[in-house]
C-alpha cells in the first residue's frame, strides 16, 4: 500500500488479532481502502480488501512486525467496524464473542470519538452489544453521543425480521434477533 501510495488499515478480525481479542486466526487479512480492489493471495495468505467511507479520519495504530510497521484500527475503531460489516466478520453472534474480548482494549472517551467516524446506526448496535456482553461501562460515552445524534430506532440486526421485536429506549435499538456470545 505504501508502494502504490493508498492509505489503508488492517480491520476486523485482522485488527482484533492484534488486539489479542481473536478466538482463533482470521482466515483472511482484510485490510480497508478508500477504493475498491479484488481479493489476491500472496502465498498462504488471502488478503480481502473493503471499501471504508472516512478511511482518513478512523482512528489507527502503528504495530511493529516481523516484516515492517503495520497500520492497524484501533480497539475502538475496530468495535465499530465489526459492528458495520458484521457479515465479514462470522454474523453478529462473533462479533458479540469478539467484543467481550476486545472490550478490555477499549477507552471508552476513544470509542465516542471514534463513533464520529462511522454512521449512528453502527454506534446504537455496539452500544447495546457492549452492554449484552457484560462490559456497560465502556459504552456510557457512547451512549450520551447516541442519545446527542440518533433520531430514529434502528434494527439490532438490518435484514433480520422484526417479528414481535423490543425496543431499546437507550441506544433507540430495535432488538430483532437473541445474540449468543461464546465466552
Amino acid at each position: 500500500m505504501k508502494t502504490l501510495g493508498q492509505p489503508y488499515y488492517a480491520g476486523l478480525l485482522t485488527a482484533a488479532q492484534y488486539h489479542s481479542a481473536a478466538h482463533q486466526r482470521p482466515q483472511k487479512f482484510q485490510v480497508f481502502l478508500e477504493r475498491k480492489r479484488l481479493p489476491i493471495v500472496c502465498g498462504k495468505v488471502r488478503v480481502a480488501f473493503m471499501v471504508r467511507k472516512r478511511l482518513r479520519e478512523v482512528p489507527v495504530q502503528k504495530i511493529n512486525t516481523p516484516r515492517g510497521t503495520l497500520v492497524v484500527s484501533s480497539p475502538e475503531a475496530t468495535a465499530l467496524d465489526l459492528i458495520g460489516y458484521q457479515n465479514h466478520a462470522g454474523g453478529l453472534n462473533q462479533v458479540a464473542t469478539v467484543l467481550a474480548e476486545l472490550a478490555e482494549q477499549i477507552d471508552s472517551d476513544k470509542l465516542a470519538s471514534a463513533a464520529a467516524t462511522a454512521p449512528i446506526p453502527w454506534a446504537q448496535r455496539l452500544g447495546y452489544l457492549l452492554e449484552r456482553v457484560g462490559t456497560s461501562d465502556k459504552s456510557e460515552p457512547l451512549k450520551a453521543f447516541v442519545r446527542a445524534r440518533a433520531t430514529e430506532f434502528t434494527l439490532l440486526l438490518p435484514k433480520a425480521p422484526r417479528n414481535n421485536a423490543v425496543r431499546n429506549r437507550d441506544w433507540k435499538l430495535i432488538v430483532n434477533v437473541e445474540v449468543d456470545v461464546d465466552v
